[in-house]
């Protein structure tokens, strides 16, 4: 499940994760606020070249240092890869040999000692876990390093287009929602509302560079069927609260779309279903099971598993994946299970931040960690979204659905498991009549052809939805629109 831009939840819930280093909804601040200038620091002005090795991403970094000629020096980060420039570099200092800073925004710091030519900065990256990092000296005049080109994404739609397009809106709870309606020629055979995956989604849900609503919206208009796809609540060009925001409001979010397009004339209000990827597939039955006049709900990856659980088994798959031993992957389990009922059981934030604390300063890995960092990781867990999520058991609203469903998943997806969540919905529609639940052999949690199904592989496949899925959910919307 996409909970952050970049992939997967697992940036938000790994407390060894240099990946995750701008997977953070305050990176947007970070790069608007202009960075202070510390002490004056000698020796270091320069841009500075590294590449931290993340384990499945090598992210190419530039340090920045500048001294004003009236005193005071002021440094920046920029992360080469993933685009992002000007994070503000604090308690940047040099004594000797050694070197230092922070990056308060991503909860991380840098140890280092320079060379004796002052060439070369070797050192730590401490972020959760410490990484080897070293920045070379840029010789003046030298290239900087530029972001690789954009990877091939050969099913991204090109115009033009057969279908119509209309930017629309709607509201709910005061939140105004922005999306895109497509339309194609004629009396649309029925409509669907997208509901996208967890994290800062736009109308796209774009994940590693592959825009899935914009293709899968693609396919179904052009055969037939009207598509709704919408930016979340304050991303985008949508308004309102993304940070607070739990599933339950995303449900309402979805409820206002389906009520937007009851409320459009070329609409038929009959044959307008749900289609929902991820958490999206968690939200759509919370919709369904409440509005008898869902014609149809299709989940993509949707879980059917209580929230801790599923998040406790994708961590430990996507570790196993990522080449981790048994050991380490037991000893995160527990670490995780800890933190993840801390967030569960205490409402109170006070005092389920310090349990969070004492939990982690009692791990091997706090002692690479500053107080910065652990606050960082508290701040990123310690929300509404994982309370809510954690509590959450998918199963009632399941079984309340009375509409036709389609629940699929891919037999290499590390972060709903195929296997268990798909056979825990199979037994919660068991009344109903009108279910049909398919395991995609070779399919990753986006419904590519995979190696592995680690999220790290996603950005590296050129497919961006495998034929074979686009092909079931749209015949299957089809078959439905004509009972």
């Amino acid at each position: 499940m996409a909970r952050y831009p970049g992939n997967s939840l697992k940036n938000r819930l790994r407390l060894v994760s240099a990946v995750a280093l701008l997977a953070s909804p305050e990176i947007a601040v970070a790069q608007s606020t202009p960075p202070a200038a510390s002490q004056s620091v000698q020796g270091l002005d320069a841009d500075w070249d590294g590449t931290l090795d993340a384990g499945g991403a090598k992210l190419r970094l530039v340090l920045h240092v500048h001294s004003a000629a009236g005193g005071g020096t002021v440094a920046t980060l920029d992360s080469v890869d993933q685009k992002v420039e000007g994070l503000a570099v604090t308690a940047l200092n040099r004594t000797g040999d050694k070197m230092g800073f922070q990056i308060p925004i991503v909860g991380a710091r840098y140890d280092g000692t320079l060379a004796a030519d002052g060439q070369s900065i070797k050192g730590w990256w401490v972020q959760g876990a410490s990484l080897p990092l070293t920045f070379n000296r840029r010789a003046p005049g030298a290239a900087a390093p530029v972001a690789a080109a954009a990877p091939k994404r050969p099913q991204t739609p090109q115009s033009p287009f057969p279908y119509r397009t209309e930017d629309v809106s709607f509201t709910d709870d005061g939140a105004k929602l922005a999306g895109t309606l497509m339309l194609p020629p004629g009396k649309p055979l029925a409509t669907v509302v997208l509901i996208a995956g967890s994290g800062a989604q736009t109308r796209d849900e774009e994940v590693s560079g592959h825009k899935i609503f914009l293709v899968l919206a693609d396919y179904l208009a052009r055969h037939g069927i009207a598509v709704l796809r919408y930016d979340k609540r304050g991303i985008g060009a949508s308004t309102g609260d993304f940070l607070h925001a739990t599933s339950m409001d995303f449900a309402a979010d979805a409820e206002a779309a389906v009520a937007y397009l009851r409320s459009r004339p070329d609409i038929d209000p009959r044959h307008i279903g749900l289609i929902g990827h991820s958490e999206g597939g968690l939200v759509a039955p919370i919709v369904a099971g409440k509005d008898p006049r869902i014609a149809f709900v299709v989940l993509m990856a949707g879980p059917g598993e209580n929230g801790l659980k599923l998040l406790l088994e994708q961590g430990d798959l996507i570790m196993k994946a990522d080449g981790a031993s048994d050991q380490t992957i037991a000893t995160s389990h527990t670490i995780r299970e800890s933190l993840f009922e801390a967030i569960r059981d205490e409402p109170d934030q006070q005092k389920r931040d310090a349990k969070l604390r004492a939990i982690i300063e009692a791990t091997p890995a706090a002692k690479n960690m500053t107080p910065a960092a652990i606050d960082g990781q508290i701040r990123t867990i310690s929300t509404d979204w994982f309370r809510n999520f954690f509590s959450y058991d998918p199963v009632p609203a399941l079984s309340k659905i009375r509409a036709p469903v389609l629940a699929i998943g891919g037999s290499l997806d590390l972060q709903v498991p195929a296997k268990e969540n798909l056979a825990a919905i199979r037994a919660a529609l068991a009344s109903n009549k009108h279910v049909t639940v398919t395991e995609l052999p070779g399919l990753n949690h986006l419904f590519q052809p995979a190696k592995t199904g680690s999220p790290a592989e996603y950005g590296a496949i050129e497919q961006t939805i495998a034929p074979e899925a686009l092909t079931m959910i749209t015949d299957w919307v089809v078959k439905q629109a004509g009972r």
